[in-house]
């Protein structure tokens, strides 16, 4: 089919031509991105608006979305049809003019001439076309609506009525305007998001992506399920920094599925766990899939604060998931990694330079208070440099390597930049119309005030909202539509944003549309619904810690230290046991009655002590009784053993 549409295009650009245009644009995409994040600019007198920069940007993204990407989605491109040529044209003419004129034409909105409503109406449509080549239509259908809302708010009965919007004045306003399509998600991901693709292509190509799985190897390669163990350490360190859960599935589970699955797991299990720990490496900090950055401006708050929020909730998700990978293997009697399949150690060593470049940027982050972005770019440098000296594996960057960096950098941010380009649209729509506020006060009317009927309620609106779409997408969408009434019923900010992001990232693990468990379902070669299931079973911490921390924000690092120390440690208790439960499995096969037990403290556990008044005895009885069951079950296998013995 790809074939044949090539064919009736007739004519077009052959591959020599386009690919060398898109790795050029791309390149100058990524270092415009690092010219602005270094201030590039003010050093040639040159003082511009960031929207001139958001839009120059964008100059570069369309076109290379339209010579990279094929009308029909799955098909392979290989000539470029001169429709895609005018098409990529027109957007660089449309955005080019936004970023040369904006200066003059910001204040014209209102008055609608065309020279500005014209190359925002033609910014519009081709960024959406866009987006559809990229993430498909679910993202589009979205958009369309709110835009149509925009136009026919009027027709809406109750509190959804909104203000309707002349057509011209809506094309102007979204192409021109601060809160439309270069507004803060653009914002967000042209400098930040590029900065920290940079240093994981940088990552990738110096060889630290293979240093850190012979790490793992190193670290888990000889315990019981090891190959699960290494998929989960693995998927969650690249998953915070790739943006995508199903990027992540894809880049990282064609190696450690087949690997999984040789230990002898089943295929749905060795999908699901990998999804799993690909989706959580989306609530990880410090990148979170640029969320972090995008939830720091949302809420006026340091991002310093973002990362700690979320380091805890986070920890325990992959706390809960490494226990299960281990219970698993332990009930399946799956054992260590032969012993030859295990790197040297000597060697391995030698790679101990790429921890610098995450030092360099967490102490710049953290202690310097650097900007996100250039903390980044200063990790990156630092990861070049030692690479070029010591290297791994035979492995030294060439300015090659660095060149091809800067190119892989554009081409892997087109999908993200159009995603925020388009969320803007979201935005704006939120902001002229009113629907933002009208939305808020329905839910807490459809909730009756009642902080856990909302929490429900939002939660399957997340859940609902999330599927099919990206990382970033899904947040922006939540941000602005369900956080905000949950904030007005009283819910800590930090601790409602953080909500809305975990279940719009569970969209992606639960069934019918579970884009993460699918993909790795087609690498498992395993039944989707089934890997589905099983990824949901996996990763049922997800679905439970977000309530914990909106009713005691101690689990986002908020209180007393005592409080927050006991919150951990009796969490990470009824993580366990919880755990064990769901596997059936603790140090032997636990009965339905055991494992229903097990569940019970667990769930007694894991409710921190402020969550409610007398929660600190509820606290106490799951964390004394947990351990005593724990305790009466290694005796009674000890026992067992010897007895075989």
């Amino acid at each position: 089919m790809a074939a044949m549409e090539t064919r009736e295009a007739g004519f077009g650009l052959p591959p020599s031509v386009w690919r060398p245009i898109a790795n050029v644009l791309a390149t100058l995409m990524t270092l415009t991105a690092i010219g602005w994040a270094l201030s590039v600019n003010r050093y040639f007198g040159l003082g511009l608006y960031p929207q001139q920069f958001f839009a120059a940007m964008l100059v570069f993204v369309l076109p290379v979305a339209y010579l990279t990407l094929p009308a029909r989605q799955g098909s392979e491109r290989t000539t470029v049809p001169i429709y895609d040529v005018v098409l990529a044209l027109a957007s660089m003419a449309a955005f080019g003019f936004i970023a040369v004129k904006y200066p003059q034409l910001v204040l014209m909105i209102f008055a609608r001439p065309l020279e500005v409503w014209l190359p925002g109406l033609i910014a519009i449509v081709l960024t959406l076309e866009a987006l559809r080549r990229a993430t498909g239509w679910a993202l589009v259908i979205i958009i369309a609506v709110f835009l149509l809302y925009a136009l026919f708010g009027d027709v809406f009965p109750g509190r959804l009525q909104g203000r309707p919007q002349n057509w011209q004045l809506l094309s102007g306003y979204m192409a021109f305007d601060s809160n439309g399509i270069l507004g803060l998600p653009m914002s967000i991901a042209s400098t930040v998001v590029v900065a920290f693709i940079l240093f994981g292509v940088l990552l990738n190509l110096t060889g630290g992506s293979h240093f850190f799985t012979d790490a793992a190897i190193i670290g888990m390669g000889r315990y019981r399920g090891g190959s699960m163990k290494i998929a989960v350490l693995a998927s969650g360190l690249f998953g915070s920094i790739s943006g995508s859960a199903v990027a992540n599935v894809v880049g990282t589970g064609v190696v450690t599925i087949p690997m999984i699955k040789r230990d002898g797991y089943p295929g749905h299990k060795a999908g699901a766990i990998e999804a799993v720990a690909s989706t959580g490496g989306q609530l990880m900090p410090p990148v979170m899939g640029a969320s972090a950055f995008l939830m720091a401006e949302f809420l006026a708050v340091p991002y310093s604060s973002i990362v700690l929020a979320a380091l805890v909730p986070a920890i325990l998700y992959y706390v809960a998931l490494f226990i299960q990978a281990d219970l698993e293997a332990a009930k399946l009697g799956i054992r260590a990694i032969p012993k030859e399949d295990i790197p040297d150690r000597r060697k391995v060593m030698v790679g101990m330079h790429f921890v610098l470049a995450f030092a360099v940027l967490i102490y710049l982050l953290f202690w310097q208070r650097y900007q996100p972005e250039r903390a980044a770019l200063w990790s990156a440098l630092a990861l070049i440099g030692t690479s070029m000296v010591i290297g791994y594996d035979g492995v030294r960057p060439t300015l090659r390597t660095i060149l091809s960096a800067l190119s892989r950098t554009g081409l892997g941010v087109v999908e993200i930049l159009l995603i925020s380009a388009a969320s803007g649209i979201v935005i704006g729509v939120l902001n002229v119309t009113g629907l933002s506020f009208n939305l808020t006060y329905l839910l807490v009317q459809i909730g009756g005030g009642s902080a856990v009927i909302l929490l429900a309620l939002s939660a399957i609106v997340c859940i609902i909202l999330g599927m099919g779409l990206p990382t970033l997408g899904v947040y922006v969408l939540l941000a602005a539509l369900v956080a905000p009434a949950l904030v007005e019923v009283g819910i800590e900010p930090i601790a409602a944003h953080l909500y809305v992001l975990y279940f719009g990232m569970m969209s992606m693990i639960t069934p019918p549309i579970a884009l993460a468990a699918f993909a790795a379902a087609s690498i498992a070669k395993s039944p989707s619904m089934a890997t589905g299931w099983a990824a949901m079973r996996f990763g049922w911490s997800a679905y439970v810690i977000p309530v914990l921390f909106v009713f005691s924000p101690t689990l986002i690092l908020i209180g007393a230290p005592f409080e927050i120390a006991l919150a951990l440690v009796t969490a990470i208790v009824g993580v366990w046991l919880i755990s064990s439960a769901l596997a059936g499995y603790f140090s032997q096969r636990l009965s339905k009655s055991k494992r229903v037990l097990f569940a019970v403290f667990g769930l007694l556990s894991l409710m921190p002590a402020g969550m409610f008044e007398g929660a600190i005895y509820s606290d106490a009885l799951g964390v004394l009784g947990g351990i005593a069951l724990m305790g009466n079950e290694i005796r009674r296998s000890r026992a067992t053993a010897e007895v075989r013995a």
